[in-house]
This record gives structure tokens, C-alpha cells and sequence, in this order.
């Protein structure tokens, strides 16, 4: 399997926990995974991050948007684009409750890393003037010139 459709049912951070435990597996082989409006909060986004750290090689896209990330839940998963062996290239995370510190961690990671990362949708989300000017700078940034930002 190479593509999961969950999005809008109730997997929650339980859920989620589980699914994590499939995606350590070495033998995992998704590329795409879609938990969108799944109502996954902070812990699930630990769960999932860590998961993707132990196993990262094949994951391209991430759909986790309309779920309860915050700040913390985003700074999970900015540990993730910090790691070299990240292959995700479109992650959205529209509708997930991120303010400016969420929106530190992702840059941080992002300039850090010369990261895989095409497309970063951040639609409905709650950026104050520094986060905005940040991302902003981002895009200039010798390790995201290919990065296109959508929803600032």
C-alpha cells in the first residue's frame, strides 16, 4: 500500500497512536497518508512525528489539516523536517490552530535543513506580523527557494 485515506473520521489521538505503530515498521512503504479533520490533537502529532522519524525514508505527503496541532503538535512535527533523511515534500496543515511559535519552530526547520519540502499549506491558521515576515524571509532562504508557501 502506498496511499492511506483517513481523513474526516474520528481517529483522535488514539488512533492515530495505533496507526503510528504501523508506520515504525521497516516494511512500510506509504507514501501518502491523509488524516485531515481526524480530530488528532498534540499527543497524536508526537505519536506520528516519532514515527516518521524511526522509518521517514518513504513518506512524501502529509494531509493533517483541520486538526488540533497547535504549537506544540507543530513542533513535533518540525523535528521531522529537521531530520536529513526526511523525504516529505507536501505537508498541510491548514486549520490547525498554529500561532507564532509553531510558526518559529517550522521555519527553524525549514532553514536548518535542506529540506525535501515542495508545497507547506498553512491556510486558516493565526500568524502575527513576526511569523508572517518570517515565513516571508523563508522563501529567500538558500534552502527553500523551491518551497512554495500557500495561506500567508
Amino acid at each position: 500500500m502506498r496511499e492511506l485515506q483517513l481523513s474526516e473520521n474520528e481517529a483522535g489521538d488514539s488512533g492515530v497512536k495505533h496507526l503510528s505503530s504501523l508506520l515504525e515498521d521497516p516494511n512500510c512503504k506509504l507514501e501518502k497518508l491523509h488524516l485531515s479533520w481526524c480530530s488528532i490533537g498534540e499527543e497524536g502529532f508526537r505519536a506520528l512525528a516519532s514515527a516518521l522519524r524511526s522509518n521517514p525514508s518513504h513518506m512524501r505527503e502529509l494531509q493533517l489539516g483541520g486538526n488540533e496541532a497547535g504549537d506544540s503538535g507543530v513542533k513535533h512535527l518540525s523535528s521531522l523536517l529537521e531530520d536529513p533523511n526526511c523525504k516529505l515534500e507536501k505537508l498541510h496543515l491548514q486549520y490547525c490552530s498554529i500561532t507564532d511559535d509553531g510558526f518559529r519552530a517550522l521555519a527553524s526547520a525549514l532553514r536548518s535543513n535542506p529540506s525535501a519540502l515542495r508545497e507547506l499549506h498553512l491556510y486558516g491558521n493565526h500568524p502575527g506580523p513576526s511569523a508572517q515576515q518570517l515565513l516571508s524571509e523563508l522563501k529567500k532562504h538558500p534552502n527553500c527557494k523551491h518551497l512554495q508557501i500557500a495561506g500567508l
